[in-house]
């Protein structure tokens, strides 16, 4: 079955944790124990319902304050496909938890309470899951039951949200009212929503049409193992793991490989279930060639006629998540696809005022939470592609040497400082 990345987002108390509770529960994918669990934490808070949130607010603080702060995830499946769900925090503190959980989404949900409406964070993270080109933005308008279902209110709310979203660039906008708490909409069609003539959310999650987001026309495999047995019985073969960052690697195909520029064929691709003609993205494999080359992890191959971008001196929006502000000057390592390198903070182009979109050219670095444009020169050379065109070699991370910790994750521009 095809599998969907989905992550959720909104304003605090919007009803992320509930909604996702929910779609496990109306689908079956809850253990009795877990169920049994959540019921007796209810009771010991004194709700009078069971808070189907606690499925995914796992972290005791997180109980505590009745709000999410770590990214969770969950996994369920119906028969018609598999999914991978991400509960993202809504306080504006935790925008890098958003980000990276929204990063590897094929589909993004935002919920919005009925009552208030089009809010700050609302736009903050619609137009965040557009800067991570997620192709599909699905608007949950939540809380229908607490506005007795109006349609002149989800009316209003659509309106406005089209008006800001037409500054962004979305592919796919959907707009579902719902009530988590309640079931409307969620797994099977309202009784209280008549006026409604689209699907529910369940259901639109398992017909969304996600084959076409990859980039299918530009070859793309770094190599992230060379593999050598040094069994008796397979002394001779060497072959390169790695999964497909783009294209489709076929058998008998002319390659080129970076950085050397040699050129070869493919000789065979083998999986773990055995060999096969051809592999697209994101299947991980490992790639025979017909000529032994000197290739190592790190390296890519392409194809002749259709190269990666190849420079030090790249432009990137970077979202930094560490306490200390980057600035210019600042060294970090880099990993981008397989490959390590080091980085120079060149320049600080711009901070991104998220709400407003305005462009802050005065700003000389980023803090907590930020995102602004930021020019990099590298020790050894990229082999990168825009990230609008391919997210896999679009996009990298930044570490600190020193702590070897996650700093920052940026988004490749187009070549140039």
């Amino acid at each position: 079955m095809e599998l969907l990345r989905l992550a959720t987002a909104g304003s605090v108390d919007d009803g992320k944790s509930t909604l996702i509770g929910r779609l496990l529960y109306d689908s079956k994918q809850v253990y009795e124990d877990q169920l049994e669990s959540v019921e007796r934490t209810s009771r010991d808070r004194g709700d009078d319902y069971v808070d189907l949130a606690l499925l995914t607010d796992g972290l005791r603080a997180e109980r505590e304050q009745g709000i999410t702060i770590d990214v969770a995830y969950r996994y369920f499946s119906t028969p018609r496909r598999k999914f991978i769900v991400a509960d993202t925090p809504g306080h504006v503190q935790h925008t890098r938890n958003m980000v990276t959980g929204c990063s590897t989404a094929d589909l993004v949900v935002v919920l919005v309470d009925a009552r208030a409406g089009i809010t700050e964070q609302t736009r903050r993270h619609a137009f965040i899951a557009t800067l991570l080109r997620t192709a599909h933005l699905v608007i949950c308008v939540n809380k229908m039951d607490l506005v007795d279902y109006s349609q002149q209110r989800f009316d209003e709310i659509r309106d406005e949200f089209q008006d800001f979203a037409a500054r962004l660039e979305i592919p796919d906008l959907t707009f579902i009212p719902i009530s988590a708490l309640r079931g409307d909409n969620v797994v099977e069609r309202s009784g209280e929503m008549s006026w409604h003539q689209g699907s529910s959310l369940l259901h639109h999650l398992e017909d969304v049409h996600i084959a076409s987001d990859r980039n299918l026309i530009d070859l793309r495999f770094p190599i992230q193992r060379v593999v050598r047995p040094r069994s008796a019985e397979h002394r001779d073969f060497r072959g390169y793991a790695g999964q497909v960052a783009g294209g489709v690697l076929e058998v008998g195909h002319e390659v080129l490989v970076l950085p050397s520029g040699f050129t070869t064929t493919i000789e065979s691709i083998e999986t773990p279930d055995g060999a096969i003609d051809e592999a697209f993205p994101p299947m991980s494999v490992v790639v025979r060639l017909a000529d032994e080359l000197d290739i190592s992890r790190g390296d890519m191959i392409c194809r002749p006629r259709n190269q990666p971008t190849t420079g030090q001196d790249v432009s990137a929006m970077v979202c930094w998540m560490a306490e200390a502000p980057m600035r210019e000057g600042a060294k970090l390592a880099l990993k981008h696809t397989s490959r390590w390198v080091r980085a120079l903070v060149r320049d600080v182009q711009y901070r991104l005022d998220v709400n407003t979109l305005h462009r802050d050219g005065g700003a000389e670095e980023l803090g907590l939470n930020d995102i602004g444009r930021v020019a990099l020169r590298t020790t050894s050379p990229l082999f990168y592609d825009e990230y609008r065109r391919n997210k896999a070699t679009g996009s990298f991370i930044l570490v600190d040497e020193a702590t070897n910790v996650t700093v920052g994750a940026g988004m490749l521009l187009h070549p140039g400082p």
